[in-house]
Protein backbone atom coordinates (compact mmCIF):
# COMPACT_ATOMS: atom_id res chain seq x y z
CA UNK A 1 0.00 0.00 0.00
CA UNK A 2 1.51 3.55 -0.93
CA UNK A 3 0.89 5.66 1.97
CA UNK A 4 1.40 8.99 -0.09
CA UNK A 5 -1.26 8.08 -2.83
CA UNK A 6 -3.59 10.81 -3.59
CA UNK A 7 -6.78 10.58 -2.22
CA UNK A 8 -9.06 11.44 -4.96
CA UNK A 9 -8.50 9.01 -7.64
CA UNK A 10 -7.21 10.40 -11.07
CA UNK A 11 -7.43 13.95 -10.19
CA UNK A 12 -4.28 13.86 -7.89
CA UNK A 13 -5.88 15.62 -5.14
CA UNK A 14 -6.66 14.76 -1.61
CA UNK A 15 -10.17 15.67 -0.59
CA UNK A 16 -10.17 18.64 2.44
CA UNK A 17 -12.55 17.74 4.67
CA UNK A 18 -14.91 20.49 6.44
CA UNK A 19 -12.71 19.75 9.62
CA UNK A 20 -9.42 20.41 8.45
CA UNK A 21 -10.54 23.14 6.58
CA UNK A 22 -11.65 24.46 9.80
CA UNK A 23 -8.26 23.36 11.49
CA UNK A 24 -6.35 25.57 8.58
CA UNK A 25 -8.74 28.37 9.09
CA UNK A 26 -8.16 28.44 12.77
CA UNK A 27 -3.88 28.47 11.98
CA UNK A 28 -4.80 31.58 9.64
CA UNK A 29 -6.80 33.44 11.53
CA UNK A 30 -4.94 32.70 14.88
CA UNK A 31 -1.86 33.42 13.83
CA UNK A 32 -1.67 36.27 10.44
CA UNK A 33 -5.36 37.58 11.31
CA UNK A 34 -6.49 35.91 7.48
CA UNK A 35 -10.37 35.52 7.41
CA UNK A 36 -11.07 31.96 5.39
CA UNK A 37 -14.49 32.12 4.51
CA UNK A 38 -15.96 28.72 3.73
CA UNK A 39 -16.83 29.64 0.21
CA UNK A 40 -12.80 29.93 -0.31
CA UNK A 41 -12.89 25.97 0.95
CA UNK A 42 -12.56 25.41 -3.17
CA UNK A 43 -9.56 27.24 -3.98
CA UNK A 44 -7.73 26.55 -0.63
CA UNK A 45 -8.00 22.89 -1.02
CA UNK A 46 -6.26 23.39 -5.25
CA UNK A 47 -3.20 25.66 -3.94
CA UNK A 48 -2.89 23.67 -0.78
CA UNK A 49 -2.79 20.17 -2.87
CA UNK A 50 0.40 21.33 -4.18
CA UNK A 51 2.39 21.48 -0.56
CA UNK A 52 1.21 17.96 -0.05
CA UNK A 53 2.26 16.90 -3.13
CA UNK A 54 5.67 18.72 -2.64
CA UNK A 55 5.99 17.15 0.78
CA UNK A 56 5.05 14.24 -0.49
CA UNK A 57 1.96 13.73 2.29
CA UNK A 58 -0.86 11.33 2.30
CA UNK A 59 -3.99 13.99 3.50
CA UNK A 60 -4.45 17.15 4.84
CA UNK A 61 -5.18 15.57 8.24
CA UNK A 62 -1.33 14.98 8.04
CA UNK A 63 -0.52 18.82 6.75
CA UNK A 64 -2.72 20.22 9.68
CA UNK A 65 -1.00 18.89 11.75
CA UNK A 66 2.59 20.03 10.30
CA UNK A 67 1.31 23.91 10.66
CA UNK A 68 -0.36 23.35 14.00
CA UNK A 69 3.22 22.22 14.86
CA UNK A 70 4.73 25.78 13.17
CA UNK A 71 7.36 23.78 11.29
CA UNK A 72 8.95 26.89 10.20
CA UNK A 73 10.25 25.38 6.70
CA UNK A 74 6.33 25.13 5.55
CA UNK A 75 4.54 28.07 7.27
CA UNK A 76 5.94 30.29 4.72
CA UNK A 77 4.53 27.98 1.82
CA UNK A 78 1.50 28.31 3.78
CA UNK A 79 1.22 32.18 4.04
CA UNK A 80 2.06 32.00 -0.18
CA UNK A 81 -0.31 29.48 -1.03
CA UNK A 82 -3.33 31.39 1.59
CA UNK A 83 -2.79 34.90 -0.36
CA UNK A 84 -2.40 36.18 -3.36
CA UNK A 85 0.36 38.66 -4.71
CA UNK A 86 -1.12 40.27 -7.18
CA UNK A 87 0.64 43.47 -7.80
CA UNK A 88 2.11 45.74 -10.65
CA UNK A 89 4.49 48.87 -11.04
CA UNK A 90 2.25 52.22 -9.65
CA UNK A 91 -0.73 50.03 -9.59
CA UNK A 92 -3.52 52.28 -8.79
CA UNK A 93 -1.55 55.07 -10.37
CA UNK A 94 -4.47 57.69 -9.13
CA UNK A 95 -3.07 57.26 -5.85
CA UNK A 96 0.67 57.74 -7.68
CA UNK A 97 -0.91 60.90 -9.12
CA UNK A 98 -2.49 62.36 -5.76
CA UNK A 99 1.07 61.64 -3.84
CA UNK A 100 3.20 63.53 -6.98
CA UNK A 101 0.72 66.33 -6.79
CA UNK A 102 -0.45 67.06 -3.09
CA UNK A 103 2.18 65.44 -1.16
CA UNK A 104 5.72 64.72 -2.51
CA UNK A 105 6.59 68.53 -2.84
CA UNK A 106 5.81 68.91 0.68
CA UNK A 107 7.81 66.09 1.75
CA UNK A 108 10.87 66.63 -0.63
CA UNK A 109 10.65 70.31 0.97
CA UNK A 110 11.14 69.16 4.27
CA UNK A 111 13.94 66.34 3.59
CA UNK A 112 15.46 69.16 1.74
CA UNK A 113 15.65 71.39 5.49
CA UNK A 114 17.04 68.22 6.86
CA UNK A 115 13.94 67.03 8.99
CA UNK A 116 12.93 63.16 9.10
CA UNK A 117 10.79 61.84 6.12
CA UNK A 118 9.38 58.28 6.12
CA UNK A 119 6.71 56.36 4.09
CA UNK A 120 5.48 52.57 4.62
CA UNK A 121 4.37 50.05 2.18
CA UNK A 122 2.64 47.26 4.58
CA UNK A 123 1.74 44.43 2.30
CA UNK A 124 4.95 45.32 -0.24
CA UNK A 125 4.39 41.70 -1.78
CA UNK A 126 7.25 41.31 -4.39
CA UNK A 127 8.42 44.89 -4.27
CA UNK A 128 6.51 46.99 -7.36
CA UNK A 129 4.92 49.19 -4.84
CA UNK A 130 7.61 50.49 -2.73
CA UNK A 131 9.73 50.75 -5.99
CA UNK A 132 7.09 52.73 -7.80
CA UNK A 133 7.38 55.05 -4.44
CA UNK A 134 10.72 55.38 -4.53
CA UNK A 135 10.47 55.97 -8.31
CA UNK A 136 8.31 58.92 -7.59
CA UNK A 137 10.57 60.79 -4.68
CA UNK A 138 13.63 60.46 -7.25
CA UNK A 139 11.64 61.70 -10.13
CA UNK A 140 10.49 64.90 -8.21
CA UNK A 141 14.26 65.33 -6.60
CA UNK A 142 17.30 63.22 -8.03
CA UNK A 143 19.49 63.85 -4.33
CA UNK A 144 16.02 62.23 -2.29
CA UNK A 145 18.70 59.55 -1.66
CA UNK A 146 21.21 62.02 0.28
CA UNK A 147 18.03 63.29 2.42
CA UNK A 148 17.04 61.53 5.08
CA UNK A 149 14.25 59.87 3.65
CA UNK A 150 13.51 56.47 3.60
CA UNK A 151 10.89 53.61 2.27
CA UNK A 152 10.09 50.81 4.82
CA UNK A 153 8.86 48.19 3.02
CA UNK A 154 7.22 45.26 4.99
CA UNK A 155 5.31 41.63 3.88
CA UNK A 156 4.23 38.42 5.75
CA UNK A 157 5.32 36.82 3.33
CA UNK A 158 9.20 35.79 3.02
CA UNK A 159 9.54 34.17 -0.16
CA UNK A 160 7.90 37.33 -2.37
CA UNK A 161 9.99 39.84 0.00
CA UNK A 162 13.22 37.59 -1.38
CA UNK A 163 11.96 38.58 -4.79
CA UNK A 164 11.37 42.07 -3.92
CA UNK A 165 14.74 42.65 -2.15
CA UNK A 166 16.38 41.27 -5.56
CA UNK A 167 14.96 43.90 -7.47
CA UNK A 168 14.43 41.85 -10.59
CA UNK A 169 11.61 40.94 -12.74
CA UNK A 170 10.41 38.88 -15.62
CA UNK A 171 9.18 40.82 -18.70
CA UNK A 172 5.25 39.93 -17.35
CA UNK A 173 5.75 41.63 -14.21
CA UNK A 174 7.39 44.74 -15.90
CA UNK A 175 3.55 46.48 -17.11
CA UNK A 176 3.54 50.25 -16.33
CA UNK A 177 0.97 53.29 -17.38
CA UNK A 178 3.09 54.76 -19.39
CA UNK A 179 6.93 54.58 -20.69
CA UNK A 180 7.68 57.50 -18.50
CA UNK A 181 7.03 55.78 -15.63
CA UNK A 182 9.01 52.55 -16.54
CA UNK A 183 11.61 54.71 -17.19
CA UNK A 184 11.73 55.98 -13.33
CA UNK A 185 12.55 52.13 -12.18
CA UNK A 186 13.79 49.81 -14.12
CA UNK A 187 17.35 50.21 -15.93
CA UNK A 188 17.51 49.27 -19.95
CA UNK A 189 16.84 45.76 -20.77
CA UNK A 190 20.31 44.08 -21.06
CA UNK A 191 19.71 41.45 -23.31
CA UNK A 192 17.58 38.89 -21.64
CA UNK A 193 14.42 37.84 -20.19
CA UNK A 194 14.67 39.94 -16.90
CA UNK A 195 14.85 43.25 -16.11
CA UNK A 196 16.57 45.51 -12.99
CA UNK A 197 15.49 48.07 -11.21
CA UNK A 198 18.06 51.17 -10.30
CA UNK A 199 20.03 50.87 -7.74
CA UNK A 200 18.88 54.08 -6.72
CA UNK A 201 15.81 52.93 -6.16
CA UNK A 202 16.87 50.31 -3.78
CA UNK A 203 19.03 52.64 -1.55
CA UNK A 204 15.76 53.99 -0.52
CA UNK A 205 14.26 51.35 0.88
CA UNK A 206 14.11 48.82 3.75
CA UNK A 207 12.29 45.31 3.38
CA UNK A 208 11.04 43.77 6.37
CA UNK A 209 9.45 40.54 7.60
CA UNK A 210 6.12 42.24 9.27
CA UNK A 211 3.08 40.00 10.26
CA UNK A 212 0.39 43.11 10.66
CA UNK A 213 -1.67 41.47 13.34
CA UNK A 214 1.53 41.03 15.56
CA UNK A 215 3.93 43.59 17.47
CA UNK A 216 5.21 46.02 15.23
CA UNK A 217 9.28 46.87 16.15
CA UNK A 218 8.56 50.49 15.00
CA UNK A 219 10.24 53.95 15.90
CA UNK A 220 8.99 56.61 15.07
CA UNK A 221 5.96 57.89 13.03
CA UNK A 222 5.56 58.08 9.33
CA UNK A 223 4.22 60.80 6.74
CA UNK A 224 2.69 58.25 4.03
CA UNK A 225 1.39 54.92 5.15
CA UNK A 226 0.60 52.50 1.66
CA UNK A 227 -1.77 49.26 2.87
CA UNK A 228 -3.61 48.54 -0.25
CA UNK A 229 -5.37 45.52 -1.40
CA UNK A 230 -4.33 43.95 2.75
CA UNK A 231 -7.05 44.85 4.80
CA UNK A 232 -9.27 42.52 2.27
CA UNK A 233 -7.86 39.20 3.92
CA UNK A 234 -9.22 40.51 7.65
CA UNK A 235 -12.53 40.41 9.03
CA UNK A 236 -13.77 43.57 9.82
CA UNK A 237 -13.32 44.25 13.95
CA UNK A 238 -9.34 43.12 12.21
CA UNK A 239 -9.74 45.83 10.06
CA UNK A 240 -10.78 48.50 12.68
CA UNK A 241 -7.97 47.72 14.59
CA UNK A 242 -5.61 48.29 12.38
CA UNK A 243 -6.88 50.87 10.71
CA UNK A 244 -6.99 52.50 14.13
CA UNK A 245 -3.30 51.28 14.74
CA UNK A 246 -1.67 53.06 11.78
CA UNK A 247 -3.46 56.71 12.75
CA UNK A 248 -1.35 55.88 15.56
CA UNK A 249 1.63 55.50 13.80
CA UNK A 250 1.77 58.78 11.28
CA UNK A 251 2.13 62.12 11.69
CA UNK A 252 -0.35 65.18 12.07
CA UNK A 253 -1.59 65.60 8.37
CA UNK A 254 0.01 62.27 7.11
CA UNK A 255 -1.69 60.07 4.61
CA UNK A 256 -2.68 56.59 4.51
CA UNK A 257 -3.55 54.76 0.89
CA UNK A 258 -5.60 51.58 0.84
CA UNK A 259 -7.10 49.34 -1.91
CA UNK A 260 -10.04 50.21 -4.50
CA UNK A 261 -11.79 47.71 -2.63
CA UNK A 262 -11.29 48.69 1.24
CA UNK A 263 -12.73 51.51 3.29
CA UNK A 264 -12.30 53.00 6.37
CA UNK A 265 -16.00 52.40 8.48
CA UNK A 266 -16.13 56.02 10.38
CA UNK A 267 -13.30 57.65 9.81
CA UNK A 268 -13.46 60.30 11.97
CA UNK A 269 -14.04 58.37 14.69
CA UNK A 270 -10.15 57.19 14.69
CA UNK A 271 -8.56 60.93 13.35
CA UNK A 272 -8.99 60.60 9.44
CA UNK A 273 -10.61 62.45 6.72
CA UNK A 274 -11.43 61.61 3.53
CA UNK A 275 -8.61 63.23 1.20
CA UNK A 276 -9.53 61.44 -2.06
CA UNK A 277 -10.48 58.02 -3.78
CA UNK A 278 -9.74 55.92 -1.03
CA UNK A 279 -6.99 58.14 0.54
CA UNK A 280 -7.00 59.21 4.06
CA UNK A 281 -5.24 62.43 5.90
CA UNK A 282 -4.64 62.41 9.18
CA UNK A 283 -6.35 65.32 11.05
CA UNK A 284 -3.98 67.28 13.07
CA UNK A 285 -4.13 66.84 16.79
CA UNK A 286 -6.13 69.76 18.41
CA UNK A 287 -6.50 70.39 22.23
CA UNK A 288 -9.92 69.07 22.15
CA UNK A 289 -8.84 65.58 21.11
CA UNK A 290 -5.40 65.58 22.53
CA UNK A 291 -6.40 62.52 25.07
CA UNK A 292 -7.90 60.68 21.98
Amino acid sequence: MNLHAPSNGMTGESDLSQADFERIAQVAKSGWGLNLDKSKRPLIKSRLNKRLRALALPDFTTYCALIEANDKHEIGHFITALTTNVTSFYREVHHFEYLENAVIPDLMARAKRGERVRLWSAGCSSGQEPYSLAGSLLNFDKEACSYDLKILATDIDALVLDKAKRGVYGQDDCTFPSPSHESRVLKRPAGDSHRQVCEALQSLISFRHLNLVDHWPISGKFDVIMCRNVAIYFDKPTQARLWSRFSQCLQPDAYLFIGHSERIADPEEIGFCVAGTTTYRLRPMTKSSSGI
